[in-house]
């Protein structure tokens, strides 16, 4: 597909269109390469919600990043997949970085669908976790339980609670944030 060195030259210009601000020049990319990309992806990841979500941050950063492409050290769709694959293992790094606290271990989870203010009340009265996720709005409490004691991704969350992933990626980042420095 992608060794026509017409089409190579076509991606090229495309990227580079891209750092002169030509979003037709992104949605050529993104025709031509996407349905590969998250196949690619979903051999990395496993799972179709998180190859989705590195494909997608993928086309954000070649938007914004597409002037540091140099021709001169690779073609352009090595390029693109050098983003993809580097944004995949980030994020199975961040999917086996999920160990905020031990406290969640007392809680005997039963079931993921579980409601998250049951989960609070297990846990112990005089215990910081508590105190700290108490502390949280409501609706991001349930998320970051969810996500550390059910396992949801950001993928899976956004799509349970109704909000646009770069909304349920924030909150999560923010929430965390805040039970850091209220644990510390």
């Amino acid at each position: 597909m992608g060794t026509d060195p017409e089409r190579r030259d076509e991606l090229g210009a495309a990227v580079r269109g891209c750092a002169a601000g030509d979003r037709s020049a992104l949605r050529l990319i993104y025709e031509r390469e996407s349905r590969s990309m998250l196949g690619v992806a979903k051999r990395v990841l496993h799972r179709q919600a998180l190859a989705e979500e590195a494909v997608q941050d993928t086309f954000v950063r070649v938007w914004q990043h597409a002037a540091s492409f140099d021709s001169t050290r690779g073609s352009a769709r090595t390029w693109l997949y050098a983003i993809l694959r580097n944004r995949a293992l980030n994020i199975l790094r961040s999917e086996r970085k999920t160990d905020l606290v031990d406290d969640f271990e007392p809680m005997a989870l039963e079931s993921g669908e579980e409601r998250a203010d049951a989960m609070v009340e297990r846990l112990s009265e005089a215990g910081r976790l508590r105190r700290c996720l108490e502390g949280l709005d409501p609706i991001r409490r349930r998320a970051v339980l969810l996500a550390y004691a059910g396992g949801l991704t950001h993928g899976e969350l956004a799509g349970r609670l109704g909000v646009p992933l770069g909304t349920m990626k924030s909150w999560m980042r923010r929430s965390l944030i805040l039970l850091r420095r209220c644990m510390a």
